[in-house]
């Protein structure tokens, strides 16, 4: 068995049995590719026999590259997870990870955007866009995650059977867990336009949004119209189509919506990654204060 065949076994594990998203699929399969080029590996037996110090040294090579903490601390989660696979599939009894920590991340709050630019960015993106039905494109899956608070990859993963949308949408998040959102009467609206001029046949089962060629609309396209609208209207870099999520979740819980509610809505596994959007709410609050107080 040739490394490419542990490879493509360690993805399908993770897209099959872990149901993870294809990025995560992607980053964890590269991730254990470079590990296994950097030391030799040929076969689950040389990757089960990968110890702390092998990774330590691994990665103090990728960081000498370039590689941040944030990034080193999502590499090493990766590949400890891959050895603990590989020692599983070599027919370890304790499949236990490596004992390593990572770097410490300190965690920032989400920065999102006011609902003025919201609004302003799914116009301009539309507004910019080379070919109408491209534009209608970008604003309808910008508004899924501004409007229903979608993951990119979620409002991607719609099928052409969801062209016609009703008050509620069943998505499948991450982990296979389905969750249903609101859809409301703008968004729609942007869906059905876009299927009405897209030029391509969007058949039930086949991919909702498209690239310009025909072939499924890939995230780094939604992510380059973004960026071209977030300059035209002077908005700084944290304005990305992941913000419009994070912009969802604060809105709703400065409109008063409770936590749970919050939590089941974005398809976080645990409250503890929605309670963040207290602090952000709080955050915003605090900030409002300075500029309208006299002795802010």
């Amino acid at each position: 068995m040739s490394a490419g065949d542990l490879l493509a076994i360690w993805r399908a594990h993770l897209a099959d049995n872990r149901r993870r998203s294809p990025h995560t699929v992607r980053a964890y399969g590269d991730a254990a590719a470079r590990l296994m080029a950097a030391l030799g590996c040929a076969d689950w037996a040389d990757v089960a026999r990968v110890e702390a110090h092998h990774l330590r040294a691994h990665l103090a090579a990728r960081r000498a590259e370039g590689l941040g903490n944030a990034s080193t601390a999502r590499e090493l989660s990766a590949l400890k997870a891959f050895i603990a696979f590989a020692r599983a599939q070599a027919g370890d009894p304790d499949p236990a990870t490596p004992r390593l920590r990572g770097p410490r991340i300190k965690k920032g709050l989400p920065r999102p955007v006011t609902p003025d630019e919201a609004v302003n960015l799914t116009d301009m993106v539309d507004g910019l866009a080379g070919d109408g039905w491209i534009g209608a494109r970008d604003r309808a899956v910008l508004l899924l995650m501004y409007g229903s608070g979608l993951r990119i990859a979620e409002a991607l993963s719609l099928k052409g059977s969801d062209a016609m949308l009703g008050d509620v949408l069943l998505v499948t998040g991450k982990g296979g867990k389905q969750r249903a959102v609101p859809i409301l009467p703008i968004t729609r609206a942007a869906v059905a336009a876009y299927a009405r001029s897209c030029p391509y046949p969007l058949p039930a089962s086949e991919p909702l949004f498209r690239g310009a060629k025909g072939g499924p609309l890939s995230p780094a396209m939604v992510q380059r119209a973004m960026a071209q609208a977030r300059r035209a209207l002077g908005l700084p870099d944290t304005a990305t189509p992941h913000a419009l999520r994070h912009s969802f979740a604060t809105h709703l819980l400065s409109a008063g919506a409770d936590l749970r509610s919050l939590q089941e809505l974005l398809g976080h596994a645990s409250l503890g990654s929605t309670q963040i959007y207290t602090r952000v709410d709080a955050a915003a609050l605090l900030e409002n204060y300075r500029k309208a107080h006299p002795r802010g």
